[in-house]
């Protein structure tokens, strides 16, 4: 099976690894260009793929200096059939009521006690996917 890329867009046989409550993983570039990749929560809304987050993170500090980003996903019914987007965080919102992250707690199926303890600190980031690549 050879990989096959694509810009912009994602196909729409691939958008069900985007739409179902998968973990996907998130790339980013550190200071000195070394690669961190965090397993996330995530939605993706036809245009966007959005993220939450701290301002006490790794990640934030990464991607407020380099926006580039990658994100990857593998069906674990199918674990060769995968999506990886590569794309740039476009904006960064603010989400210190934390309801970004009651939409994704609901969706992953955590139960907490609310506010999320880090409420103050918390922001969505929000991902413009510019080429993808895809197998299977």
């Amino acid at each position: 099976m050879a990989d096959t890329v694509t810009d912009s867009v994602i196909p729409d046989r691939y958008t069900d690894l985007l739409t179902r409550p998968l973990f996907v993983h998130l790339g980013t570039l550190g200071a000195d260009g070394s690669p961190r990749v965090t397993p996330m929560w995530h939605e993706y809304d036809g245009e966007f793929i959005r993220f939450t987050t701290t301002t006490d993170r790794v990640k934030y500090r990464n991607v407020t200096a380099d926006p580039r980003v990658a994100i990857s996903v593998n069906d674990p019914e199918a674990p060769y059939r995968y999506l990886e987007v590569r794309g740039v965080v476009e904006r960064i919102e603010p989400d210190t009521e934390g309801e970004f992250f009651d939409v994704l707690a609901r969706r992953y199926g955590l139960e907490y006690e609310k506010p999320v303890g880090d409420v103050a600190r918390r922001v969505v980031l929000v991902v413009r996917p510019e080429r993808v690549t895809h197998q299977g």
